[in-house]
């Protein structure tokens, strides 16, 4: 979570307890210090040793390895480089004879931030995200310790093809498999086998040594990707926020996330069985899942960033899966190599858990809470809506409709206790100025008063906290939607998955780092005062009106426009509600309650409790 959505929590988080302050009686609050456990881990940067690993500077493929470096089994002879291209309905694919490996995967339904500014003349392909990292290595690799105690990787080997063509297209069912081999002399020799298919992002992989079992010492080999993935986004800042590089080890998703600083590194390491290992950056991922996980024997991350002027950021993972051999000729194991969006329902598809890797958020800790929220009601909700309206801007306005429909009777019951309270205001002011300086009496007639008319002081504060669930839940799907990035709604709102910006300040606002003014963000300020307006009575509590809504307004200017638009919706809707309850709602009537049949409520028993241990304690003395 960046600093500026933390900031915005911790400020919601303040005025909330502020309200609470001033409508509730000083009872001293029962703190609960156990935390919840979150379903998903995130790994402490801590250091470890380093093990036996390639340099990023000699993880670039270079073809000019010599025999000192790369031994005898190795000659470092060198060839052209061949490219071959493979078109699909989704992907352009270039694969490089050198390292036999992918080099580029440009996404055809997704272009680049940058694509409108290109020149006329470039290719289609050049407008498309392009995923692979190539300068720092790319893709995935095969690296070991020869027999000669050399560090091979297959980066720095010639592959020749089996290919007829450079060029391929398929189209829907087609499939297409190319055969990379490097003759490692004495009958010896590596194969990598790359099934495409025209209309998956998934590519098969398979990996055949043979009679490689003498050649590879230690009896392991590391399939490695290094330099994380391509940054795509114009934000970068907002971009490495969601980059990271994450496994599924022991039924669970492990996240590896660097630190944003120039002089730090993660250094982690894992031993065990792995389900698959992933790199990320906020709406793309690429995901290398083994056929066989019981052959893994662990994996080594390392991770780290680099910062740039105005506040860019970008960071960068190598990750290397540890795989065992057996003592036999011939080896082969499988993979499934996915590159492709952070989309929920192409990535749950696979059923691999790989659903894990799509963020809906998570409010420290809640996402045990959250994530089932998002994943199961609301996601579905918006994807529903999005079968029949093409325009997201129009789904969400919808949308908003619907979650206002599903949350009035918590809102309408938080506006029912908070009237009621207004209601109570007058007498309260009343006990106030006849016991004045007398605190501890004030708040003992008060809570009788709370009493005598069946007032829950915190009534109000009840809905608003059974609502916390599903408004994280909301910042989290919109912040990250894929289906959101470079869609336009109306005018000035020309991508949802950014801030609608109408003017740059030229200079950053000192704590909050916010230079660009956001059109939905002023609309949304100005319906929560507006709101605030209407429902904060007590002049105890008229600063709120002022200070809630421009901390608010500042705080989103750096937010979505598909999250500030639902926001400004959710709150034009409110008020509606609002100005319909105090115009044709039945006025509040103070009728003493039957205490007969009442309970004692939670703030009673408390100040019961409290009052009791005082009385006690004076006897003593």
């Amino acid at each position: 979570m960046d600093k500026h959505t933390t900031l915005a929590f911790i400020l919601i988080g303040l005025v909330f307890i502020v309200w609470l302050y001033f409508t509730t009686p000083n009872t001293p609050p029962k703190v609960d210090h156990k935390k919840t456990t979150d379903t998903t881990k995130v790994v402490e940067k801590k250091q470890l040793p380093e093990i036996d690993t390639v340099k990023l500077s000699e993880a670039k493929p270079t073809g000019e390895k010599d025999s000192a470096s790369m031994g005898s089994f190795f000659k470092g002879t060198i060839h052209e480089k061949k490219i071959i291209v493979v078109e699909t309905d989704l992907a352009r694919i270039e694969i490089n004879s050198l390292g036999g490996k992918i080099e580029k995967y440009f996404l055809k339904k997704y272009k680049n931030w940058y694509y409108d500014k290109l020149p006329s003349s470039s290719k289609d392909y050049e407008t498309d995200v392009q995923l692979i990292n190539y300068s720092l290595g790319g893709s995935f690799d095969i690296s070991f310790i020869s027999s000669e105690e050399k560090a091979i990787s297959t980066s720095d080997l010639y592959f020749e093809s089996d290919a007829k063509n450079n060029f391929y297209n398929l189209k829907e069912n087609d499939s297409l498999v190319i055969v990379y081999n490097f003759d490692a002399g004495n009958n010896s020799y590596i194969k990598k086998i790359f099934k495409f298919f025209g209309n998956r992002y998934d590519t098969g992989f398979e990996l055949e040594l043979g009679r490689m079992n003498k050649l590879i010492s230690r009896n392991v080999y590391d399939l490695v990707w290094n330099g994380g993935l391509y940054f795509v986004e114009e934000n970068s800042a907002d971009e490495a926020n969601y980059s990271n590089a994450s496994i599924y080890y022991g039924e669970d998703q492990v996240i590896f996330d660097a630190p944003h600083s120039n002089d730090e590194v993660l250094r982690e390491e894992k031993n065990g069985k792995v389900d698959w290992i992933t790199v990320r950056n906020k709406y793309f991922a690429g995901i290398i899942v083994p056929n066989d996980p019981s052959t893994t024997e662990g994996v080594y991350v390392k991770g780290y960033s680099k910062q740039f002027q105005k506040g860019g950021i970008r960071e960068y993972y190598d990750i290397r899966l540890n795989v065992g051999i057996k003592d036999q000729e011939i080896i082969k194991h499988g993979y499934m190599v996915y590159l492709g969006p952070v989309n929920y329902d192409i990535l749950a598809a696979y059923n691999k858990n790989l659903d894990k890797i799509v963020d809906f958020g998570s409010f420290f800790g809640l996402k045990f809470v959250v994530r089932p929220i998002a994943e199961y009601l609301l996601l579905p909700l918006f994807n529903f809506l999005h079968r029949f309206i093409s325009n997201f801007g129009l789904v969400i306005i919808l949308f908003s409709i619907i979650m206002k429909l599903v949350m009035y009777p918590l809102t309408k019951t938080s506006m029912q206790s908070m009237k009621k309270m207004q209601a109570l205001q007058p007498k309260i002011a009343e006990i106030k100025e006849k016991l004045k300086g007398d605190q501890a009496k004030v708040q003992k007639e008060t809570m009788k008063l709370y009493s005598t008319y069946g007032i829950n002081p915190a009534g109000g504060c009840l809905p608003l906290l059974l609502q916390m669930p599903i408004f994280i839940a909301l910042w989290g799907l919109f912040q990250s939607a894929i289906e959101l990035r470079q869609q336009p709604f109306i005018w000035w709102i020309s991508d949802l998955s950014k801030p609608d910006v109408i003017f740059n300040l030229g200079f950053k606002l000192p704590l909050f780092g916010v230079e660009q003014i956001s059109g939905l963000a002023l609309l949304m300020g100005v319906t929560t005062f507006v709101q605030q307006k209407q429902t904060v009575k007590d002049p105890q509590q008229q600063m709120m009106i002022y200070i809630m809504p421009v901390m608010l307004t500042i705080l989103f200017m750096s937010f979505p426009s598909g999250l500030n638009l639902y926001y400004f919706l959710f709150n034009v809707f409110s008020i509606a509600q609002q100005s319909y309850i105090n115009k044709y709602g039945k006025a509040v009537e103070l009728v003493p309650v039957n205490k007969a049949n009442q309970k004692k409520g939670f703030m009673q028993r408390m100040m019961e409790a409290a009052e009791e241990k005082t009385k006690t304690q004076q006897k003593r003395r």
